[in-house]
């Protein structure tokens, strides 16, 4: 497995990150995945319309506003489709390799470019651009008339969002190494939550000021490699609690109304999660695909079915789990017990980030840049 970092090299406030490409582990060659036999097709998944979007950065996730899903291609093209039809509701070239995804509150859109440039987006045109310290991997939040970044030197900075003046920045010491994936960074209420290393912070919106702080995981380890432990996109939220993952160290869930742990248990994934009221699902670095409690935090089921096949971050859908693969497969499998259900494929390269849920269309994006909308028959 291959995974993503970056190195971050300072000079006053100069921040200059370069994209590392790491091997996790050495020695043997991965496993071969099972072949997975049949589709059951107990579903009756149907694909209802495709469409292109150009190659996507891999750290890229889909944003549903309302009825769009908004995408960031790599090439510099901000797109939003209508969920149900995939029709293109708009459409703004920004000239620049664009690397997070993007971020609206239906008026307003952001999204950062390659040179960790912050773009804000409206009426076609773009409002205006500010410079990051770092590049940012995050979507980044739009909400409350101000504009939320989360950079790779874990710095957190506010917007505003009409005119892009910088309203206040929070700034942590960073670790000569940290993780190329994106981050956490939700409003829940009038808290603002963001995954810094491996805590979940909440922050009084308007000026940055820390009002809870709870620890995910503790670094560990005797390399900078083995003492990553950043939260990573992919959060599952019930009202104010919160469950997030700390990369290849831990799963938890915290009620964010007022920063209290309610429980945390070891796993050894690195895609986000997904959940109901009352399960929390999540793909371990091997591809089981795993269920705990939202409540206690107990291991409800294992599913050994997609063991290899680079699962990413699930969705959970009524009575199913739905999990993308690298090789652009997209498998349902049953929320009670993790048995599969049915699956359908793509373009054949690997899904990005997790799936998302337009209303009763399911939509998923690939590394290509196809999209593709599935509906139950």
């Amino acid at each position: 497995m291959v995974l993503t970092l970056l190195r971050q090299m300072s000079r006053g406030a100069c921040v200059v990150s370069l994209a590392l490409a790491i091997v996790a582990c050495s020695g043997p060659s991965k496993p071969v995945p099972k072949d997975l036999g049949a589709n059951i097709g107990l579903i009756g998944v149907k694909a209802v319309w495709s469409t292109q979007v150009g190659p996507l950065d891999g750290a890229v996730q889909a944003n549903v506003v309302g009825t769009q899903v908004l995408l960031a291609s790599a090439s510099g093209t901000v797109t939003a489709l209508q969920g149900e039809t995939g029709r293109v509701a708009w459409q703004l070239g920004v000239g620049a390799p664009l690397v997070s995804g993007v971020g609206s509150d239906g008026q307003t859109a952001a999204v950062v470019s390659e040179s960790g440039e912050l773009l804000a987006l409206s009426s076609g045109k773009v409002l205006w651009r500010q410079r990051l310290g770092a590049v940012s991997l995050t979507t980044p939040l739009v909400a409350g008339a101000r504009i939320f970044t989360l950079s790779a030197d874990r710095t957190v900075t506010a917007f505003d969002a009409a005119s892009g003046q910088r309203l206040w920045q929070l700034q942590r010491s960073s670790d000569p190494l940290v993780l190329g994936q994106a981050g956490v960074l939700l409003a829940v209420g009038d808290t603002l939550v963001v995954g810094v290393a491996g805590r979940l912070l909440g922050l009084n919106p308007l000026n940055g000021a820390s009002r809870w702080e709870v620890p995910v995981a503790v670094s560990r380890g005797t390399n900078e490699v083995e003492r990553l432990v950043d939260l990573v996109a992919g959060v599952s939220r019930i009202q104010s609690n919160v469950c997030v993952r700390s990369y290849r160290a831990a799963v938890a869930c915290v009620d964010a109304s007022k920063g209290a742990v309610l429980w945390n248990k070891a796993a050894a994934g690195t895609t986000g999660l997904a959940g109901d009221a009352e399960f929390v699902f999540g793909t371990e670095a091997d591809s089981k695909l795993m269920a705990w409690s939202r409540s206690s935090g107990e291991r409800l089921w294992v599913s050994e079915a997609l063991r290899w096949r680079d699962l990413g971050t699930p969705l959970a859908v009524g009575q199913t789990v739905v999990v993308g693969d690298s090789s652009g497969l997209l498998h349902f499998l049953s929320r009670t017990d993790g048995a599969p259900m049915d699956r359908a494929s793509t373009d054949g390269s690997a899904i990005v980030g997790a799936p998302v849920l337009v209303g009763k269309t399911l939509i998923a994006v690939t590394q290509k840049g196809g999209v593709f909308a599935f509906r139950p028959e």
